[in-house]
């Protein structure tokens, strides 16, 4: 029970998007569609499963006065598994997510739970904390990203739910995500009080 626990904290309790306000560049960034925010969401997760096993493992290796530093590299080594796995089979997804892959190093939600969780917990421990944190943050980006997708352009995973002459552009630029994460938080924050 508490390993479910664990696992359903990143979907709510501890959303990084919703309710830590964590990851907020590609949040913003990359969801101008729910595909782009489903494969971003999927590669962080994958590299935050990686880098907790790898930081659960030799935590008791690592000296303290390199943790970090040492987080990083584990982190930056699964980033870029993941972006030459991207480039090599997700071309089109590559490059609509460009920048934004390597960025996965610096995440505040990889190293946070690198640095509060896996450094401090067993193996399983870490990878059940990971694939929750992981995937409540790839189900946010989606989210964010298919109502971007839905409201800018009447598509929704690349399929047309409305004429396209009938969208708001202001949700598929830059402005749209503020007010698109706004609305959704609101939401969500409603839902938890009532």
């Amino acid at each position: 029970m508490n390993q479910w626990k664990n696992f359903s904290k990143g979907f709510f309790k501890e959303n990084a998007v919703f309710t830590l306000l964590l990851g907020m560049c590609p949040a913003l960034g990359v969801t101008s569609s729910a595909i782009n925010g489903l494969g971003m969401g999927l590669a962080t997760t994958f590299v935050l499963v990686m880098a907790n096993i790898v930081v659960s493992l030799v935590k008791n290796f690592i000296p303290d006065k390199v943790r970090i530093p040492a987080f990083i590299v584990v982190i930056a080594t699964f980033v870029t598994v993941v972006e030459m796995v991207m480039q090599a089979y997700t071309p089109a997804l590559f490059e609509a997510l460009g920048l934004f892959i390597p960025l996965i190093v610096v995440n505040c939600l990889v190293l946070g739970r690198a640095e509060a969780f896996a450094s401090k917990n067993t193996v399983g421990s870490s990878v059940i904390d990971g694939a929750g944190m992981g995937l409540g943050f790839a189900m946010a980006l989606t989210m964010l990203g298919g109502v971007r997708e839905l409201l800018g352009s009447g598509h929704f995973f690349g399929l047309a739910i409305y004429p396209e002459d009938y969208g708001m552009l202001v949700f598929v630029l830059a402005p749209g995500a503020f007010i698109a994460l706004g609305y959704l938080i609101a939401i969500i924050n409603r839902f938890k009080k009532a």
